[in-house]
């Protein structure tokens, strides 16, 4: 699908999870590729998404959600109503300390990220996949380290239970979905030098963003549920 014959319109995207980060340089990265993107921040404070925003008033609009409050979700709906969406793509994740044991996880640590990486993008999926278009794409940002296959070395436990849940929920969307022609991505976008990342990883926000931009719009192309990688490789499960 290319975006001169796909679209008359001028294609748009809401990526959830933008304020900064991966979500704000992949919502640079669509814009700077002629998309408009609207992009969700959580809290009322200025972000670095905004002041993209101010910069290209006429490609970025900022929305606010918290996807842990689902009752965001029926307002956010309202705001974006009549606004047709060719991507849906949920970027959310948080984690609790990496070398804790699942047996030593505190039951609130567990919640927090369960909550937020693996039911609250579902939440969010669900509310708003009525505003995506026919052959459009719904996705979520998932991570290598929920492979139950590649899973060699445990640690990152609750981390990497929260992303298999994600791809075991959003396996259980797609068989219930009735448009053929929808595409629907798990994005694992490699170990990343961001917040969550942290200052050991080997890739920076800067390198992945066009990559998994590549990736999330040749999809569009691709119908069905995928689980790929930053170079669109596929992940096992």
């Amino acid at each position: 699908m290319t975006q001169s014959t796909a679209h008359a319109h001028t294609p748009t995207a809401l990526l959830v999870g933008a304020s900064r980060g991966l979500g704000y340089a992949m919502t640079e990265e669509l814009a700077g590729r002629g998309w408009s993107v609207i992009g969700t921040v959580r809290g009322s404070a200025r972000t670095p998404l905004h002041d993209l925003a101010d910069r290209h008033p006429d490609r970025i609009r900022v929305e606010h959600l918290d996807i842990t409050r689902p009752e965001h979700l029926a307002p956010l709906h309202e705001r974006l109503t009549g606004t047709p969406l060719d991507v849906l793509f949920v970027n959310a994740g948080t984690t609790n300390n990496e070398q804790t044991s699942i047996g030593d996880v505190p039951t609130q640590d567990f919640i927090d990220v369960m909550v937020t990486n693996a039911l609250s993008p579902l939440r969010v999926i669900e509310a708003l996949d009525d505003l995506v278009t026919s052959g459009g794409l719904i996705g979520a940002m998932s991570s290598g380290q929920g492979s139950i296959t590649d899973n060699t070395r445990g640690m990152r436990e609750v981390y990497r239970g929260s992303k298999a849940a994600l791809n075991m929920f959003m396996r259980s969307y797609a068989t219930r979905q009735t448009d053929p022609d929808r595409a629907l991505l798990l994005l694992a976008p490699g170990w990343i030098r961001t917040e969550l990342g942290g200052a050991d990883a080997p890739y920076t926000v800067e390198e992945s963003a066009p990559l998994l931009v590549d990736v999330l719009l040749a999809h569009l192309d691709d119908k069905g549920l995928a689980y790929l990688d930053r170079n669109g490789r596929t992940v096992p499960w």
